[in-house]
């Protein structure tokens, strides 16, 4: 279990961008974060596991309180926690393979790492990834010769290397077309069936719809909504993303 207790974020300069932020997350869930830009979701998926320090409040994970947590024991943590992000986040230059390998990093040692020498087990569990997301043919290219979409399949590969329990994925389709947006989340959606937590920010409310569980609502780093997709009525959508939104069409594509 996953839990969020009064937590905010205020940057050097004096924005707020997360204001006293408390909820639960069960184990098995896929909980969507939604909110505007800059209304606080990257924020919150990165003070999780601490890419951004918190400012106030506390992150507890089965117990362990991860804002107090020493940077050991934060390392031993995020083993566990994987992330994947808008951007995909892959080196460009490496090969595919490189790429999810790098998955492992905190379970091996980092001189053995820098010398790319890899055991034959984790290349092959790195192979077992990349044939889970579709792309093993892959292994040897470049990162930066595949489409985004397939960048992405990338990432989660990745994530895969960790044998996460948790994924933060933040607007992890925010950069595809609506067909890839499918395909990347029922990736997710396969590995939350297989008992893996997501947190995950998206914006289009049909996707919501889809495949979330629950869902969290952020405006300037408030809380406004905790509950089930279907409670996101035409007056809860306009609290959410204000009135000037009301006539945003999320898109649809149909299942295949």
């Amino acid at each position: 279990m996953l839990q969020i207790e009064h937590l905010t974020k205020v940057y050097p300069n004096g924005t707020v961008a997360l204001k006293d932020v408390t909820f639960t997350v069960q184990d098995g869930e896929f909980l969507v974060i939604i909110g505007l830009s800059g209304s606080g979701k990257s924020t919150l998926l990165r003070c999780i596991n601490r890419l951004i320090e918190p400012t106030e409040g506390r992150v507890l994970w089965d117990g362990a309180n991860i804002t107090r947590a020493s940077p050991a024991e934060l390392r031993q943590l995020r083993r566990h926690v994987g992330m994947v992000f808008q951007q995909f986040n892959v080196v460009k230059r490496s090969s595919v393979m490189t790429n999810v390998l790098s998955g492992r990093l905190g379970y091996v040692n980092s001189f053995s790492s820098v010398l790319g020498l890899w055991s034959k087990s984790d290349r092959e569990r790195a192979l077992k990834a990349l044939e889970r997301v579709g792309i093993a043919d892959k292994a040897d290219n470049r990162a930066d010769a595949l489409s985004g979409g397939q960048q992405q399949r990338v990432g989660i590969a990745r994530t895969l290397m960790q044998e996460p329990k948790l994924i933060l994925a933040d607007e992890p389709v925010a950069s595809l077309d609506p067909v890839l947006s499918h395909s990347i989340l029922r990736y997710l959606e396969q590995l939350n069936k297989e008992g893996i937590t997501v947190l995950c920010s998206l914006h289009f409310l049909d996707l919501v719809h889809r495949y979330a569980t629950r869902v969290i609502a952020l405006k300037e780093g408030v809380k406004v909504f905790e509950g089930l997709p279907k409670e996101i009525d035409r007056a809860k959508f306009k609290e959410i993303y204000g009135e000037e939104a009301q006539e945003v069409r999320a898109t649809t594509v149909e299942e295949g």
